[in-house]
């Protein structure tokens, strides 16, 4: 099912959207099940995604700010349910300007970082860093691939979601191209193509929220100032110049807060339009030719494209890899190496379906896995519980 939105200049061609016939091939199980009487294929998934456990425990994993549970910097920073869901909201509302298969795209965005471990970028760079020197990488794109497919137990019929093909396949490939030569397991989800612009979107939409949600944090949290802001993010003094012709008495918060939303909407409204150009281009008229494009199709323009590339580099300089987040990170790769050398040195502290799975996994990959699906406050009380 699609929302229509009659009137976007942007509406793309209606082939090019992902099809939410439940009959159709990207709608299909691996086991099959009867139609619902009154839902689509697509926000079936979306429901599963939400009521996995995994989803919930994105409410104590870090976005940015790393949240310890002694010593909390505020409750009102991002956490990974919180910016899943701002991703969400911006990808329907482009699904829907496109003419595109919103329920797809929903289901999409919730999973988008279902696969992340604790402690945000810092945790996952710990963890794969444990994992190289057993000759294997942790990815969080694959990671989430494993939980809807295997981890999360809700059916008796079947492990996993059983989610449909097309969400299976935009959850591997939203924002990474795998090659089959190095990935052969991922054979069934079209490795030689690109994905329909439902996944194509998400790495996008998230790009978006993060930009803005992160300037929002960094300023609240007192690590950025407006003034450095101003100085440094041509994107943000210039909409903000406007925001204070507008409101000239507007409080220093206000003003900031009114900027962010203008970059947002400035943002979303280029990536719809450049969308749609970059497809009008290509004469695009089916979702074939969107996977056998020279090119992924969603994309900024390039003026936008290079204000958002230079925000983001403001924000890894003075933000995420600032002297105010140095501790932070230093205690997230502490706790996550430590234990992950604590458990592959005693297996026996693991869970007992953990224990279960090494056979078959390998003992580095299942100690990996249990970490992953940790919340930065669980992750503690393991690291104090096997000696931290």
């Amino acid at each position: 099912m699609m929302e229509p939105v009659s009137n976007s200049p942007s509406r793309l061609p209606a082939g090019i959207a992902v099809p939410g016939d439940a009959n159709g091939p990207l709608a299909q199980r691996v086991h099959p099940e009867p139609p619902h009487a009154y839902r689509a294929p697509f926000a079936r998934d979306a429901a599963r995604i939400l009521h996995t456990r995994a989803f919930r425990r994105l409410a104590g994993k870090t976005q940015v700010f790393t949240r310890l549970a002694a010593d909390a910097p505020s409750d009102h920073f991002r956490s990974r349910l919180t910016h899943t869901l701002e991703v969400t909201q911006i990808s329907r509302t482009l699904a829907a300007a496109l003419g595109l298969n919103t329920e797809l795209t929903e289901a999409l965005a919730l999973a988008h970082d279902i696969g992340h471990p604790p402690f945000g970028h810092a945790g996952e760079k710990a963890l794969d860093q444990s994992l190289r020197s057993h000759g294997l990488r942790f990815d969080h794109n694959l990671h989430a691939l494993r939980i809807v497919t295997w981890f999360e137990e809700r059916y008796p019929a079947c492990r996993g979601l059983n989610l449909t093909l097309a969400v299976r396949e935009g959850i591997v490939k939203h924002s990474h191209d795998y090659s089959a030569a190095t990935h052969p397991e991922l054979a069934a989800y079209f490795l030689d193509q690109f994905p329909p612009l439902e996944a194509q979107l998400i790495d996008l939409a998230d790009e978006i929220a993060y930009l803005t949600a992160d300037l929002d944090d960094g300023l609240d949290s007192g690590i950025l100032s407006l003034e450095q802001v101003r100085a440094e993010v041509p994107l943000f003094r210039g909409f903000h110049d406007g925001v204070l012709r507008d409101y000239p008495a507007a409080p220093p918060k206000l003003a900031a807060y009114e900027t962010l939303k203008r970059i947002l909407n400035a943002l979303v409204t280029d990536l719809m339009e450049e969308t749609a150009r970059q497809v009008a281009l290509l004469g695009a008229t089916t979702l074939q030719d969107v996977r056998r494009a020279q090119r992924r199709l969603a994309a900024l323009s390039p003026g936008m494209e290079a204000a958002r590339a230079a925000a983001k580099q403001f924000l890894y300089a003075n933000l995420y890899n600032s002297a105010g987040m140095e501790e932070g990170h230093a205690h997230a790769t502490e706790v996550v190496q430590g234990l992950f050398a604590a458990l592959m040195a005693d297996p026996g502290l693991l869970p007992s379906d953990h224990q279960a799975q090494i056979p078959t996994e390998g003992l580095a990959r299942t100690v990996t896995d249990y970490i992953a699906g940790m919340t930065d406050s669980y992750i503690e009380q393991a690291w104090s519980r096997a000696g931290g």
